[in-house]
């Protein structure tokens, strides 16, 4: 009996390339904070928190979908 796997090595290719765009967006969101929550922190509110980190998680959550709806060409 052959085993078949639901998707094709790309697609397990493009939904790990996802995964990671996505873990590198949530790395980039994370800190920020103050040790004194009395003292405000402008990094807070840095390019890189708010433009890039959901940008890379944006795409990375659209390279998923791709990657479970993209149909391997018939041989």
């Amino acid at each position: 009996m052959k085993t078949t796997f639901l998707f094709e090595r790309k697609n397990y290719a493009i939904m790990i390339a996802g995964i990671v765009l996505i873990v590198l967006g949530l790395a980039l969101m994370a800190g920020g904070g103050s040790e004194d929550p009395n003292v405000y922190n402008p990094e807070l509110f840095s390019a890189r928190r708010i433009i890039v980190a959901p940008f890379l998680i944006v795409l990375g959550l659209s390279l998923e979908i791709w990657a479970i709806m993209h149909k391997p060409k018939a041989q």
